[in-house]
């Protein structure tokens, strides 16, 4: 049975997203109370700093509530920067690249390079080997290769190295949840987030900030789909926090482990949304050992700020 939830989506979004790709037709938007460039420019899948020179306005531009904004197509927003679009992905299969929101850089994200083993890693990073490839996904007894993606613990010295580069993208383990291409809606996760108790703006939020509600996406930490799970997640939510079988080829199913997670962050903490979205990012121990790091702080305020745009 479907439960009904509240849920608006912004019209110049709506009216963004309809437009054929590359459509170079700008669309106006009206600054709400509390809005702000930032705001404004995630939910419609823009850096700030595209935003802002397609508008003629600095980045630390404060918008006021009443006045205009114009959300640029991709090829205009190309254009004020001064830079090419970045073409589409036309290879079938090839994840699609996560939207640019001004999210933190993902903590703990490292890219092998060549000579490094799993246990060098680990050791560097004070993490037992067969932890780090349960996190990841990977075979400890395999050799591992240059490119890969790992996610090391929360704000590791090794966490700087230098990502892949676009020609290059990042070795994705063999595990589950698979990053299969597939996009979800903000109905569709709301759904999801009413089945389990959890607000449906507050996990549409997450969704968007994690993948722009992209199932294809992997990013420089190993994580996939629309709720950037990682395989040893993947597998603790299944087996502590299902009451089914998840489908790790399916986007909907990302979204179930995703809302299952947070709705168990949010019991833990108590129903703080903060601490349970910076548990969500950080992770949980790191939290309760580091507390808030930079990034942390940043990531709550970007999905505190989204959650209005989805109604929360």
């Amino acid at each position: 049975m479907r439960l009904p939830f509240r849920f608006a989506v912004p019209a110049a979004l709506a009216a963004v997203l309809a437009l054929p790709a590359g459509a170079p037709a700008k669309v106006p938007h009206t600054v709400q109370p509390g809005e702000t460039l930032w705001s404004i420019a995630a939910a419609s899948n823009f850096t700030t700093r595209s935003l802002a020179a397609a508008n003629g306005l600095s980045e630390d531009a404060q918008v006021i509530a009443g006045s205009t904004v114009q959300i640029p197509s991709e090829a205009e927003a190309a254009a004020a920067l001064g830079v090419n679009a970045a073409p589409a992905p036309t290879t079938p299969g090839t994840p699609a690249a996560a939207p640019q929101t001004d999210a933190p850089r993902v903590l703990g994200a490292y890219t092998v390079q060549a000579g490094d083993t799993l246990s060098h890693i680990a050791a560097a990073n004070g993490v037992a080997v067969d932890q780090l490839a349960w996190m990841n996904g990977l075979d400890p007894a395999a050799p591992l290769l240059a490119g890969t993606a790992l996610k090391l613990p929360t704000s590791a010295p090794q966490a700087e190295a230098a990502p892949a580069t676009p020609a290059d993208p990042p070795v994705v383990p063999d595990a589950a949840p698979h990053p299969v291409p597939a996009n979800v809606t903000a109905p569709q996760i709301g759904e999801v987030a009413s089945t389990h108790g959890v607000s449906p703006s507050l996990a549409a939020a997450v969704a968007w900030q994690e993948s722009g509600f992209q199932n294809g996406v992997v990013s420089a930490a190993n994580a996939r789909g629309v709720m950037q799970i990682l395989p040893g997640t993947w597998t603790w939510i299944q087996q502590q926090l299902s009451d089914r079988s998840l489908d790790p080829d399916s986007a909907v199913d990302n979204v179930h482990a995703g809302v299952l997670y947070l709705r168990q962050l949010l019991a833990d903490s108590g129903g703080d949304e903060a601490m349970a979205l910076a548990s969500y990012y950080q992770g949980a121990a790191s939290v309760r050992q580091l507390g808030l790091l930079p990034d942390t702080q940043r990531y709550v305020a970007n999905v505190t700020a989204l959650k209005t745009r989805f109604g929360g």
